[in-house]
């Protein structure tokens, strides 16, 4: 079973009896090597995010090298699955290290997502799915929950976000163009979502929008993007006139528009073809 200097509960040494009350006899091996908390295990809901920098506790009392071993033990997690929640976790540890930290360099954590989507647009080419439209990663630096999180850019998009977000989007397009060469009689269209947003918010007055910065749906924030919008929060009069709905998301009125040049616009838009052009063909 894979873990990190620990007991199973299967063991005489566990750490928690059958009441899940601490025991009062020896200490586990972690203790011993000098680690202050136990190790938290994988499927805990708390398990998340910069906690998994600290390691993760993998075993399963029952499981096995032979995914049939232990099946009297319901609910045991067999060696393979074991290696899958840890690949798992590995991709968090990266995602956490370069979107946070900053200590993996943006253009290895884009490699990484690339190559991940690489395999699952495939997947689902080999599924039988052959015109697929890709939507970029829109200017993500720009919504109401980056705005109030860094104080410093002044209400103003946040840089690195939609930097992060531009060397994401090129390598994208590249990959659909590979994919669309390479997969016979597929058509894997490049929705170029960032643009279009990024017009919508620099231009909203034209577009007929009142507000590009806030979302109707706040709750706190000085644009209301600290807190997801739910029964407590207070909504804007006329949500037509908000390109954000909520911290993160854009409004019915703006998500219109984008869908319209989408399936109308030009190649700037949306390339090779539009919606419209991939239907008729």
């Amino acid at each position: 079973m894979m873990s990190q200097a620990r007991h199973t509960l299967a063991e005489k040494d566990a750490a928690y009896d059958s009441r899940g009350e601490q025991a009062a006899h020896e200490s586990s091996q972690g203790q011993e090597i000098g680690l202050k908390d136990f190790t938290p295990p994988y499927l805990a809901p708390t398990t998340t995010g910069p906690v998994v920098l600290q390691g993760v506790n993998y075993a399963s009392g029952g499981g096995g090298i032979l995914n049939h071993t232990g099946k009297i033990f319901v609910g045991r997690i067999n060696l393979d699955a074991q290696m899958d929640n840890f690949a798992n976790t590995r991709q968090d540890i990266i995602s956490n290290i370069a979107l946070e930290q900053k200590l993996v360099p943006p253009e290895t954590f884009v490699d990484t997502l690339i190559s991940r989507f690489r395999l699952q647009l495939t997947r689902l080419y080999n599924m039988g799915a052959r015109n697929i439209v890709v939507a970029n990663v829109g200017p993500i630096g720009c919504i109401p929950y980056q705005r109030d999180i860094n104080p410093s850019a002044g209400g103003s998009c946040v840089a690195f976000p939609n930097q992060l977000a531009q060397l994401f989007n090129a390598q994208l397009k590249d990959l659909l163009a590979e994919l669309s060469a390479n997969l016979k009689e597929s058509k894997f269209l490049y929705a170029n979502v960032y643009r279009l947003f990024e017009d919508i918010i620099k231009n909203h007055i034209s577009y007929g929008f009142e507000n590009a910065n806030s979302a109707c749906c706040a709750i706190s924030g000085r644009f209301g993007g600290l807190i997801p919008c739910g029964p407590s929060a207070k909504v804007c009069p006329d949500r037509s006139k908000y390109v954000f709905w909520d911290p993160y998301h854009p409004t019915d009125a703006a998500n219109a528009i984008i869908a319209k040049r989408l399936t109308d616009g030009g190649s700037d838009d949306i390339w090779p073809m539009n919606i419209r052009r991939l239907l008729e063909s």
